[in-house]
């Protein structure tokens, strides 16, 4: 039940389910960019699988969808006014081998989803797996909406930005959920050890000042040495392998 803030760990519990049901107030979004971190628990798989680009859009901006929206790209199953939870939950645990039916027969048509609009600018915009083209991209574009997003991936991480869009890039590529939670095993192992993730806690959790100060300030700083580092196959005896 994704009722409410559905960020981060929460898209990590809530999308390996069968059924995912959102509401009128559903907030989903993976907003690691802006702690120095990745869009982990999963997100190198559910993000790249999303339509179009929209994953890498998500992913390096950090944005919030809703519930309408999370049905309209497949991270919801169903869609509930919040009122009828409690009945759900109720007929659910009663007889939890009609869950479907129960949903469906529980569920409304949601609001226009708003990310339709932008479908096709964000898969224009967001087309390359380079942090400077999209960049560019969006500077070129003018528009508001692109110097919106433009603005926004500017206050991110440089290093993560391209940490998620490499780990998209093979997270698309992975045959398995477990091959993906492989590649993101070692990207932790590395990025909890940067400065970047640190910095970012501070300025967004601890201190709360918003001014996170990043290392490598720029994306021209992060260069392919610095993923292939953090990409980099740990020793064998390290490396995840599901239970």
């Amino acid at each position: 039940f994704m009722d409410g803030i559905t960020m981060g760990g929460g898209v990590g519990i809530s999308q390996p389910a069968r059924y995912r049901v959102a509401t009128e107030n559903t907030r989903f979004a993976m907003p690691e960019t802006g702690i120095g971190l990745f869009p982990d628990v999963g997100g190198g798989w559910y993000l790249s699988h999303l339509e179009g680009r929209v994953g890498h859009y998500l992913a390096l901006t950090g944005g919030r969808i809703d519930g309408a929206e999370c049905l309209a790209l497949g991270l919801a199953t169903h869609y509930l006014p919040a009122e009828a939870l409690t009945e759900a939950k109720a007929r659910i645990a009663e007889d939890p081998e009609r869950i479907e039916g129960i949903l469906g027969q529980l569920a409304v048509n949601p609001p226009e989803a708003k990310i339709g609009a932008n479908i096709g600018q964000i898969n224009r915009l967001f087309a390359s797996d380079q942090l400077e083209d999209i960049l560019a991209a969006l500077e070129a574009d003018g528009s508001e909406w692109a110097q919106k997003e433009l603005a926004t991936i500017g206050t991110k991480s440089p290093q993560t930005c391209k940490v998620a869009l490499r780990q998209l890039a093979l997270g698309a590529q992975c045959a398995s959920f477990a091959d993906n939670m492989a590649i993101e095993y070692r990207i932790a192992s590395r990025m909890l050890m940067l400065p970047d993730f640190i910095e970012g806690v501070r300025a967004v959790i601890v201190d709360k000042d918003n001014a996170p100060k990043w290392n490598p300030a720029t994306p021209e700083g992060v260069t392919e040495d610095l993923l292939d580092a953090i990409f980099a196959p740990l020793p064998a005896n390290e490396e995840w392998k599901p239970l």
